[in-house]
């Protein structure tokens, strides 16, 4: 149990209309400050998407989830916000916003591999 370490994770949704509040999970984002471990993880299903609203732009939802993968990374594609410390860049990821890519509100865990968890987390919230 004392190798088990604290992580946040918030879960990426998809929400084509703001204002119906109607959502799909499509990716997990898992920050552990003491395993200095930060990154996304997602699966877009263009069928389920398009079904779920025929009106959404799929490559624009690919370009916004794919711009949080790069900012966990750290990648200067990812602009300004990829240059900051890590715990920054989780924050600005999940701060409430009103875009078609939101994320939930921050869970709290304890993990001993945050890489097993963020799988895992994503087979049961998004799978």
């Amino acid at each position: 149990m004392q190798d088990n370490r604290l992580f946040e994770y918030a879960v990426i949704r998809v929400v084509p209309r703001v204002d119906r509040e109607e959502f799909l999970n499509v990716g997990v984002i898992l920050y552990s400050r003491d395993h200095k471990f930060l990154q996304a993880i997602y699966t877009i299903d263009e069928k389920r998407l398009q079904a779920f609203s025929h009106e959404l732009d799929i490559e624009l939802v690919k370009n916004h989830i794919c711009a949080f993968e790069k900012i966990c990374a750290a990648d200067v594609d990812g602009g300004p916000i990829a240059l900051l410390d890590m715990a920054s860049r989780f924050r600005w990821l999940t701060a409430t916003r009103s875009t078609i890519v939101q994320t939930s509100k921050v869970h709290p865990g304890l993990t001993k591999d945050p890489q097993k968890t963020l799988i895992k987390l994503h087979n049961e919230l998004v799978l």
